[in-house]
């Protein structure tokens, strides 16, 4: 072998394995649906519990986050992300709904959450997650 052979087929080798490196970050991940089912049961049992009801708000978001960070969808915050999947959300209003109703619970606005808008922000949560293939429709 000459040595410009050798440096064809390194140079090859590299740029095949940054290409391998770059399509392996843009692909989505797919996402394991018995792991979030599993999850979205233990939280509804928290609805059983009023005093519980800010916890299983909390996570859902979090179920939610994990999924979208999983599906590669950009941003660096939650509400980035959500922005960047509303095409795919059925329900774009109810997941922001819920998003906002989260982010006062866990700021302290909101004391006690009502019994709709806590069934309302949990269904909005799973639908979201059926959208974007963390749960089975």
């Amino acid at each position: 072998m000459t040595v410009e052979l050798l440096i064809i087929v390194v140079v090859a080798a590299v740029g095949f394995l940054i290409l391998l490196y770059v399509a392996n970050k843009k692909i989505p991940k797919k996402l394991k649906v018995d792991k979030y089912t599993d999850k979205w049961k233990k939280l509804q049992s928290y609805c059983k519990d009023k005093s519980k009801w800010p916890e299983a708000l909390s996570e859902a978001e979090k179920l939610l986050e994990k999924a979208l960070k999983k599906r590669k969808y950009k941003g660096k915050t939650m509400g980035e992300m959500m922005v960047s999947a509303q095409k795919v959300f059925s329900d774009n209003d109810g997941v922001w709904f819920a998003h906002n109703l989260y982010k006062k619970v866990m700021a302290g606005e909101v004391k006690r959450i009502k019994e709709e808008d806590i069934k309302d922000a949990l269904m909005a949560y799973r639908q979201a997650l059926r959208d974007i293939g963390a749960l089975q429709q």
